[in-house]
């Protein structure tokens, strides 16, 4: 019989491998496409990666939100256990997204990344989801909680709020024409923030 602790090491184990399949999906298919072999990432192999970097980054971000909201649930109260996890995970994929547009899109050209962002305004809002997400990411830990103090860690990721909201619409702005993908998001985006919302009101 496996202990608690070792039950949730390996649960942990199969949520950290369920969320990295869709990266290990591309970077399998990356190894065949260089290595001229059929692969799956069809005629234009950085479209499909920044796509599925961007799409995935955006679900999981969402992901990470939901959990607090379904931990209040009694018998959900243990995912509060992944919601770290799962920010972090979502960071990760917003990095290979910013990597495949720096790296194989402008090929690493940074007058014109420079050029992109001041000019296309999805570009820009993406770019400040990203750099607003950073701090996050990087605060996340016990360690930078005790030095920042309560208070003020909180303050700072108050920021998610404002990326939950910028992500979908850097999506909406980035795809043309109305398209009901980019909106469920945002939607979605807007119904957690609302429970947020609801919450701090009631316990106000």
């Amino acid at each position: 019989m496996l202990s608690k602790k070792q039950k949730r090491g390996a649960l942990k184990a199969l949520v950290h491998l369920a969320i990295a399949l869709p990266a290990l999906w591309l970077a399998l298919n990356w190894y065949y496409a260089l290595n001229y072999m059929p692969h799956e990432l069809g005629f234009n192999p950085q479209e499909t990666t920044h796509h599925t970097t961007g799409d995935w980054a955006l679900r999981i971000l969402l992901a990470s939100l939901l959990v607090s909201p379904l931990a209040r649930i009694k018998k959900l109260r243990s995912l509060m256990q992944f919601r770290r996890m799962v920010g972090l995970w979502a960071y990760s994929y917003v990095v290979l997204h910013i990597i495949s547009y720096v790296w194989l899109a402008k090929y690493l050209d940074i007058g014109e990344i420079v050029a992109d962002i001041i000019k296309r305004p999805y570009i820009t809002i993406g770019m400040l989801a990203f750099l607003m997400l950073t701090p996050l990411a990087v605060t996340s830990t016990k360690g930078w909680i005790k030095r920042l103090g309560a208070k003020t860690w909180q303050k700072i990721h108050y920021m998610i709020y404002g990326v939950a909201l910028l992500g979908p619409l850097h999506f909406i702005m980035m795809r043309k024409g109305i398209q009901m993908e980019p909106r469920i998001y945002m939607w979605i985006a807007v119904a957690l923030l609302l429970l947020r919302f609801i919450k701090k009101r009631r316990a106000a």
